[in-house]
């Protein structure tokens, strides 16, 4: 039966679509299987323009009713003529210049929702009126409504879909801190591309890291456990094919066949009350399927997958544990990004150095990389090491530029994160931590001494990829001379370049020129390393050595092994 049918023909066990108006507003209703041949009551879902959603897949989603895996429920799809005005709390200006602005009229259109089609519905056809048994459910700013709705009527709905819902609009996450946490009565389905908004240029850009704020929020401040579900989608984009195969996932969650088939989720995806299963203190980590601990082929290691509750991206994160115990302050600790690529060496070298009486005390070493099994992830680390860029054209090798911009967030993943998950495994003297990162990895390091100066004691920066964004760290120069009398710990920096790697190698000298004056007032070392003959990737296993010395080195001890 098409989706558009409007015939009122009922065969047996068969679902029927059937298309009527309220007061002039286009509603299209499913009826589920069994409506024609019991006598019984079903729960309701209202489904936002229109039930676009719900047409993308009611044939998986009858599957879904046959095989008793969710509830039957009347699907009521609301059309709008105006979804800008009508799925909006209030107005504010377009996001992009020359679009509709929004016109804020989402409160009176969910009140008409509750007070006059609602009631029209629940006496034409055999429905579960409560709250706990109607649904709200959308996409994009359909997303949205449905959360506000929650706050607008929860006297008339109990059960929200939140896909894709539009979290970048303006005042949004502020105006939800100021209201209560939903009560355990209402239950959520949230889901999220981890693509979605990376491309933007303005505010919709915040899609990702404000729908996992809420879920913390909401998380830190005591929402029930079984009350939200979490779904992020991976690679998903916020587009409709995303949000509709979310759809019958929402379904299976917000209205289980049973109590139980949602708390055990019947395999269809990963509840957010999962994620206290890894760190209670850290809410937003996920952790991946099968993500257990794994030996990673040099000994004393090992490797963890993650999904960031901040980025909603997947990390493979690399430790190197020492054997030797830790201070009474604990160990310092180097974090590398690009960990595919540089971990095995730098855990490899570290193993031999701190083995012996006379060589480096012992450190650990964090690589912060993929779930790859190739050295580099071009999409990812052109994303997580760069700030927005507009890039024109083609890469020197021919190919398309990655999206970029994304090492604010890679920050907040690291610093929010990620710190405290290894600070609650292993004993860190936190007065002593590093980053290094090479090529792109570079410049990130570089950015986060601009930017973070609190984060780390010490910075390496390898062959940093200083022409990023026209050489914006350059231009950025002039901020040392505001920020060197307000650092409370002076920081350490060391520029390693090889002397084969033409440009970079120019540059680097450059910065490291210009970052002189500075020298005595805002760092406590700032040190050049050039290496005779070494390339833009030779170069890495030659630092390898003056690194671990000058993160790890006791002051005034000669390392003699």
């Amino acid at each position: 039966m098409n989706f558009n049918e409007k015939e009122e023909t009922r065969v047996n066990v068969q679902s029927y679509i059937e298309e009527r108006e309220w007061e002039g507003r286009k509603l299209t209703i499913y009826l589920p299987p069994t409506y024609a041949i019991s006598e019984r009551s079903y729960p309701t879902v209202y489904v936002h323009d229109g039930g676009k959603l719900m047409g993308a897949c009611f044939r998986y989603m009858e599957r879904l009713f046959c095989e008793e895996k969710v509830e039957e429920v009347i699907v009521i799809g609301v059309h709008s003529a105006c979804r800008n005005d009508e799925y909006t709390p209030w107005p504010t200006d377009a996001v992009t210049e020359g679009r509709p602005v929004f016109g804020g009229a989402g409160r009176a259109y969910v009140d008409e929702l509750a007070d006059a089609i609602k009631p029209w519905i629940d006496s034409v056809y055999r429905t579960k009126p409560e709250p706990a048994h109607s649904g709200l459910i959308g996409g994009s700013l359909g997303g949205l409504i449905s959360l506000f709705g929650a706050y607008f009527r929860p006297d008339a709905f109990g059960r929200f879909g939140l896909l894709s819902a539009s979290l970048w609009y303006e005042g949004a996450l502020a105006q939800l801190a100021q209201w209560p946490v939903p009560p355990k009565e209402q239950t959520f389905y949230v889901s999220v591309g981890n693509r979605e908004g990376q491309s933007k240029v303005n505010r919709q850009r915040e899609m990702i890291p404000n729908t996992l704020a809420l879920c913390r929020e909401w998380r830190a401040r005591g929402i029930h456990p079984q009350s939200l579900k979490l779904e992020i989608v991976d690679g998903g984009t916020h587009d409709f094919i995303f949000m509709a195969k979310q759809f019958p996932e929402a379904l299976a969650w917000l209205f289980p066949h049973t109590d139980r088939d949602r708390y055990a989720q019947s395999g269809l995806g990963t509840s957010f009350a999962n994620v206290l299963q890894l760190q209670e203190a850290i809410p937003g980590l996920v952790p991946t399927e099968g993500a257990a601990r794994v030996p990673y082929a040099v000994p004393g290691t090992e490797q963890i997958d993650l999904v960031s509750g901040i980025t909603g991206l997947s990390y493979r994160i690399f430790i190197h544990v020492p054997l030797k115990p830790a201070p009474p302050e604990g160990y310092p600790i180097l974090y590398a990004v690009d960990g595919n690529a540089y971990f095995g060496s730098l855990a490899e070298a570290m193993r031999l150095v701190t083995r012996h009486p006379l060589g480096l005390p012992p450190g650990v070493i964090v690589g912060i990389g993929y779930p790859s099994e190739g050295p580099f992830v071009a999409e990812r680390r052109f994303y997580d090491l760069t700030t927005l860029a507009k890039r024109d054209g083609l890469r020197p090798d021919g190919s398309a530029w990655p999206v970029n911009g994304g090492a604010e967030l890679f920050l907040d993943f690291i610093e929010q994160e990620l710190m405290p998950l290894i600070g609650q495994r292993l004993p860190i003297d936190r007065s002593r931590q590093s980053l290094f990162g090479h090529s792109l990895g570079g410049y990130f390091t570089l950015h986060t001494l601009m930017t973070r100066p609190h984060m780390f004691r010490s910075y390496i920066a390898g062959s940093p990829s200083l022409w990023w964004d026209d050489r914006l760290l350059f231009r950025r120069l002039p901020e040392w001379e505001q920020r060197k009398d307000s650092l409370e710990q002076a920081p350490e920096l060391m520029i390693m370049v090889g002397t084969k790697d033409d440009k970079i190698y120019e540059s680097a000298q450059e910065y490291y020129r210009a970052l002189l004056p500075y020298r005595d007032q805002a760092f406590s070392r700032l040190v050049w390393s050039e290496f005779a003959g070494e390339g833009h990737v030779s170069v890495l296993h030659p630092l390898i050595s003056p690194m671990l010395r000058f993160l790890f080195a006791e002051a005034g001890k000669e390392l003699r092994i």
